[in-house]
């Protein structure tokens, strides 16, 4: 069995009665995220997931772009949103969830994104969304319980935080797990076709689409934009953006065991010496990118050691808010310590990694810190001795 682009396209046009897709490029998009699907071999039971999760894509993107036909949300101006970046696993989830509680800020939630329409301020109620994706987030804990280990956020279910990447899910442009964990697949590096400036103009379509008819508060968001960051202060010309920096080292090995942890709940066993290469060439494509990129130095950007965020969450995040001359309310204050007090890391286990992981493949850890110096002298991150 093998999935059929066109089909896949006819029945979702047909069940939502809509045509426009808001972008003419879509079709085409989508025919090469299938055939990369056709391209696993997945049996017929996989291949009925992943025409499912198209279908589900299809009409979603369907419905929120008849939205912006059917109200005002292009009109939503999108204040100096805050968003933080860096490397994965170097604390940015942590800083996001906690400017997330912030009584003033808005976040986007997993609810949301994965069932955006209507627009949540025109509806009478979302308390169905709120419960289908809540049901939908139990199922990707059940089905991968270790990602709760390095990733505990997600005991928050629908409530979670989405990178932004997630809203480009049904853009056919990134395949992320949290959109495709029911179909027996790795997770996909590549090969599909980007455009970072019209990805931006999904993502704050997004945000227009959740700030309709809502109390006005500030967003706070969380991404991985190094590599797009023409493109997202084109989009947002008056954001700021916290980067966080960790040694590159820990970066990889830790990324490697997460998403190994999350590829076990979806296809199996992985080889990690496999993941170990791919991690740690995507760390170093990512760190020389930080290296190169003229608007690294952007005055816009706040850049902040992740040891320092380690050693005081709070204040880095009432620096940050200085930053964009923004002030921090003490009921911010007090929710984010209370964050802190109440949601240890390690409630749900006890994540280990280790830089045993690239010797495996026969790198050399201090030839890599060699490797990454310039990179630690030009941001203060000193090497860290965990995981060894």
């Amino acid at each position: 069995m093998t999935l059929d682009a066109a089909a896949i396209l006819e029945r979702a046009e047909s069940a939502t009665g809509l045509r426009d897709y808001g972008d003419a490029t879509l079709p085409a998009r989508f025919a090469v995220a299938v055939t990369q699907l056709n391209a696993l071999g997945m049996d017929a039971d996989g291949c009925r997931r992943a025409e499912e999760v198209c279908h589900g894509l299809l009409t979603t993107r369907l419905e929120f772009f008849s939205d912006r036909n059917r109200y005002p949300v292009d009109q939503e101006v999108i204040d100096r949103p805050m968003f933080v970046t860096g490397e994965p696993r170097s604390g940015t989830t942590l800083a996001h969830a906690l400017m997330s509680v912030d009584p003033g800020a808005r976040a986007l939630r997993f609810w949301e994104v994965m069932y955006p329409s209507p627009p949540p301020g025109a509806a009478a109620s979302v308390e169905t969304r709120r419960a289908r994706a809540d049901a939908d987030w139990r199922e990707i804990n059940a089905q991968m319980p270790k990602w709760l280990h390095s990733h505990p956020y997600n005991d928050m279910l629908g409530d979670g935080l989405p990178e932004d990447e997630r809203t480009w899910a049904f853009d056919f442009r990134v395949m992320t797990p949290t959109a495709w964990w029911r179909v027996p697949m790795p997770t996909v590096v590549g090969g599909l076709p980007t455009d970072a400036a019209a990805q931006y103009r999904i993502h704050k379509a997004m945000l227009q689409q959740f700030q309709y008819r809502r109390a006005v508060k500030r967003w706070v968001l969380k991404g991985f934009h190094g590599f797009r960051l023409a493109e997202l202060f084109a989009a947002y010309p008056d954001a700021t953006l916290m980067w966080l920096h960790r040694d590159p080292v820990q970066v990889a090995a830790s990324r490697t065991m997460m998403m190994a942890d999350i590829g076990e709940g979806i296809v199996g066993p992985v080889d990690l010496q496999a993941a170990a290469k791919m991690h740690l060439e995507l760390t170093r494509a990512s760190i020389a990118n930080t290296m190169t990129n003229p608007l690294v130095d952007d005055d816009r950007i706040m850049h902040v050691r992740y040891a320092d965020f380690l050693a005081d969450p709070v204040g880095t995040v009432r620096a940050y808010h200085a930053f964009g001359r923004r002030a921090l309310t003490d009921a911010a204050d007090t929710a984010m310590r209370r964050y802190l007090a109440n949601n240890r890391g390690d409630r749900h286990g006890k994540f280990t990694y280790s830089t045993a992981l690239l010797t495996d493949i026969g790198e050399d850890i201090e030839a890599l810190h060699d490797e990454f110096r310039p990179f630690r002298e030009r941001f203060g991150v000193e090497i860290e001795r965990r995981g060894q």
